[in-house]
């Protein structure tokens, strides 16, 4: 049973949520401003603020099971330092394939000074905007494991959802490791939308 305060929290992500993609539809020339009203109201009473992605690789191992998972992905309107913290597991656009994703641990965001551990290879600090994201599985070459130590920094706008809850079998599954300011801002949206039921229905292995 979903406390009372729990719901208040959770209305209160929903309507951020609602408000936050709506100004940047209107911004974007998706909708006019005769339209925003309602389209606050559509986001907040219609659809959730999760949904499942499906991920299979070694390269999140042992976070997301080699086999794969079904993922519970909490959806983020806008991608910035205020909404996204070094530590999460993000969904993001794949780089190299625009219509493909990764799932991949923020290990950095703007102003941060990275150092390679080659030392023909000079410091660098990630310009605003930008991410460094890495693969969880220590035991993958940097070309195994996909990440930025191959393509280099990522726009933060790239960044679609956060994973907050994987599935790897019908008996093995829980909340996914992510900083503490995501965990504890996440926490009512994981009690009222998560239905491990309905991730087995979609779980594909």
């Amino acid at each position: 049973m979903v406390s009372l305060s729990t719901w208040f929290r959770y209305i209160a992500h929903k309507f951020e949520y609602s408000v936050s993609l709506t100004c940047k539809n209107y911004k974007g020339g998706q909708i006019t401003e005769r339209e925003v009203g309602d389209a606050i109201w559509k986001h907040l009473f219609q659809g959730k603020l999760t949904y499942f992605h499906w991920n299979k690789g070694e390269e999140m191992a042992p976070t997301i099971a080699g086999q794969g998972g079904t993922l519970l992905v909490r959806k983020l309107p806008a991608a910035d330092p205020m909404r996204v913290f070094v530590g999460d597991v993000v969904v993001v656009k794949d780089p190299e394939k625009s219509d493909d994703y990764l799932v991949r641990r923020l290990a950095a965001i703007e102003g941060y000074e990275m150092v390679s551990t080659n030392e023909k290879e000079e410091p660098f600090v990630l310009e605003k905007d930008q991410c460094w994201l890495l693969s969880d599985n220590e035991n993958l070459k940097p070309k195994e494991a996909k990440d930025s130590r191959i393509f280099g920094p990522v726009s933060m706008t790239d960044i679609v959802g956060r994973v907050i809850y994987c599935l790897r079998t019908a008996v093995d599954h829980g909340p996914v490791q992510n900083s503490h300011f995501s965990m504890k801002k996440d926490s009512p949206v994981l009690e009222v939308e998560l239905d491990v039921d309905e991730m087995s229905k979609n779980h594909k292995a």
